[in-house]
């Protein structure tokens, strides 16, 4: 599942981070129901945006869902998934896009695609992706031919770039793809007036879409010797930079002029989480929690990108003041293997203490506290290896909460782990664009 806008559940939120995977869910089975099982394949978290969009402008959005049975993806559970043109429409341009970077990567013999079979093989699954992309959104309103037009001169444009080349002349026809699909959203929910802005959103996602691609890729390029924008420009990170933040600029300005039903997802996509995109394509943070391998001064939080950047260096100064006058006193005194800790040797909750399991005041049979449940043994070897095949087969050791094979305990899905750095301190950027009430909002700039 490709994209750049990658979410971490936990700075959604319950209520957000449930509708993004009911409009993740809904593109997965609308390829499938229209195309297939092998069409799921090109399910990704950007194309999701356009079902997102529909919704956050429709009347009644409650009539965009439907109640979908288990699946193995979701650790074979139920969920209310998005459907209707919104989530066709995001197939259509998935498919097409799709259909587009398989071909580019045939182009650039990327990997077993060098072999020529394969290639073989991979332009007909492209040729029959843009077909079925072609009737979906025929069957929607949506002439993809203005996408497959953007496609088709991507290569013309490359070929003729060099040293001196506008950047965003290489990003046109992306810009324009993104632009026709994400202004056909106001179509779809009955609102023509929000076709302009939301074809800005979308011209602006598309060049940020090449763009990140570009910085994310062009180490690897360079080793290879592919075709990079970057490269083939001379266009230098800075320059790179400054383009991406003008672009996040206009999306949050494009979508202050829509008028949304509800676009408290939209707006955290597309605003926020858009941001931290950027920010980890360039190896930079806005918001004020460190990521893992991040080293911030003893007492801050990270570094700070967006405007706050002074106000939060002087309240990372002023903290860890603080936090270093009584680091002393915490270490002596209150941690739990402290002198005066609960855990100390003389502690109420050392093995022998009141509260100690088995104790007069603990869990067990000497306490109040009746035992907790009796430990289920651990599989044997063989017994583990046929509940992993089983979990393998059904995709729920990838991509949802499984029992542990052998030792059963609940583990969460390796698919499941987000970027934020510290997921249970991580910040819920400006929960008043989500109305969850949770979180407080961090210095991302915006005034929502």
């Amino acid at each position: 599942m490709f994209g750049i806008v990658r979410p971490c559940k936990h700075r959604l939120g319950e209520r957000l981070g449930a509708a993004w995977m009911a409009h993740l869910c809904g593109l997965c089975l609308a390829l499938r129901r229209d195309h297939g099982q092998f069409a799921r394949l090109v399910t990704n978290y950007d194309g999701l945006l356009v079902s997102v969009l529909t919704e956050a402008q429709a009347e009644r959005a409650e009539e965009g869902r439907r109640r979908a049975g288990p699946c193995p993806l979701r650790g074979m559970r139920g969920a209310s998934v998005a459907r209707g043109e919104g989530a066709r429409l995001a197939a259509a341009v998935s498919l097409v896009l799709a259909a587009a970077k398989m071909r580019d990567h045939v182009l650039d013999g990327d990997g077993l695609l060098a072999r020529k079979p394969i290639a073989v093989a991979a332009r007909r699954v492209a040729t029959n992706w843009d077909k079925a992309g072609q009737r979906t959104g025929t069957a929607v309103g949506f002439d993809t031919a203005l996408l497959l037009d953007a496609v088709d001169r991507q290569p013309g444009i490359e070929a003729l770039a060099g040293p001196g080349t506008p950047l965003l002349t290489v990003t046109e026809p992306t810009e324009t793809a993104t632009a026709a699909a994400f202004a056909h959203t106001a179509v779809l929910a009955g609102r023509p007036h929000n076709a302009a802005p939301l074809a800005e959103a979308g011209r602006l996602f598309g060049r940020l879409a090449h763009l990140l691609d570009a910085v994310e890729d062009r180490d690897t390029d360079a080793a290879t010797g592919a075709w990079n924008p970057l490269t083939a420009t001379g266009t230098d990170l800075t320059e790179a930079r400054r383009l991406a933040d003008d672009a996040l600029h206009g999306i949050r300005l494009a979508l202050r002029e829509a008028d949304f039903t509800d676009g408290g997802l939209a707006h955290v996509l597309l605003a926020h989480e858009l941001r931290n995109s950027v920010d980890r394509a360039f190896g930079s943070r806005s918001c004020g929690h460190p990521g893992a391998g991040d080293e911030a001064a003893p007492g801050t939080h990270g570094t700070l990108s967006g405007p706050g950047a002074a106000h939060t260096a002087s309240a990372a100064h002023t903290a860890g003041a603080a936090h270093t006058a009584g680091a002393a006193h915490t270490a002596g005194a209150h941690t739990p293997g402290g002198p005066n800790g609960p855990y100390a040797p003389n502690g109420p909750y050392a093995p022998n203490g009141p509260y100690a399991p088995g104790g007069p005041g603990g869990p067990g049979p000497g306490g109040p506290f009746p035992p907790g449940p009796p430990r289920r043994d651990r599989r044997g070897m063989l017994a583990g290896c046929l509940v992993w095949a089983g979990l393998a087969c059904t995709c729920q050791l990838c991509c949802g909460e499984y029992e542990d094979p052998w030792s059963r305990e609940r583990r969460p899905s390796p698919c499941g782990n987000c970027d934020c750095g510290v997921c249970g301190e991580c910040c819920n950027c400006c929960s008043c664009c989500g109305g969850d009430g949770e979180g407080g909002c961090c210095d991302c700039g915006c005034d929502c």
